[in-house]
């Protein structure tokens, strides 16, 4: 399952700087300040030298023209661009992907959720399931950080993660389906673990979670200056 790609700019990485910005030099030799979109710390990827691929947009509304999509580490290209997570996870669980969400007829997008006094946003809800009355809520999580062929997440501490598994927790709690899915945008691992050492608070709010009945999936994808395939489901190791 393929979600076309175009990034045509390569480079090699300079640096990240204010978060949203990184420098990329070009085969000949050009700098150029392009959008970081991941608000990570990204962990494991501050490479100077390491081979980029950028896309192009020519909105003229928007401050830089290109932005940076992924890095090479060694045979593995990694996409770093957290915001398509949501738009390759839509496409697969329209169809069937996960197998253990698959049934639904209706997905529907950002979902706003009641928890206690306030209000919190989901990425997902699927109903319509002609054997399960249960609407399934889901969280996507994008995932770059590896150590060998384990997946990390989160790459920094996640307060805003700890709480929308809160709320899917919640929502387990009132008879629905809560599901958290990471998608591993690297094709060189195997399997998915909370980063204890990294955010130890969201790794026993993770392990709380999934006791009390929220699914956990995660898919692993490859990145190509092309396309970011969906190739496997992967465990989770909580």
């Amino acid at each position: 399952m393929k979600t076309t790609l175009e990034a045509p700019v390569r480079g090699r990485f300079v640096r990240r700087y204010k978060r949203f910005f990184a420098d990329v030099e070009t085969p000949e030799g050009r700098l150029l300040t392009v959008h970081c979109p991941n608000p990570g710390s990204m962990k494991g990827f501050h490479r100077p030298g390491a081979a980029v691929r950028c896309s192009t947009h020519d909105d003229p509304r928007r401050k830089l023209r290109h932005t940076l999509e992924m890095m090479r580490v060694g045979r593995t290209w990694v996409g770093l661009h957290t915001g398509r997570a949501n738009a390759i996870v839509g496409r697969a669980l329209g169809a069937g992907v996960p197998p253990a969400l698959a049934g639904y007829t209706e997905v529907t997008r950002e979902v706003s959720v009641d928890h206690g006094p306030t209000r919190s946003r989901l990425d997902f809800r699927l109903s319509g399931h002609p054997a399960d009355p249960r609407d399934a809520y889901i969280e996507v999580k994008s995932v770059t950080l590896a150590e060998g062929r384990l997946a990390l997440f989160p790459d920094s501490v996640t307060e805003r993660g700890r709480r929308h598994l809160e709320v899917l927790e919640h929502l387990r709690g009132r008879g629905h389906r809560a599901a958290l899915l990471f998608l591993v945008q690297r094709a060189d691992c195997d399997r998915v673990a909370p980063a204890e050492e990294i955010d130890p608070a969201y790794a026993a709010a993770l392990r709380d979670a999934a006791r009390s009945g929220v699914e956990v999936f995660a898919l692993g994808a490859r990145v190509t200056a092309r396309a970011i395939a969906i190739e496997r489901e992967l465990p989770v190791m909580w």
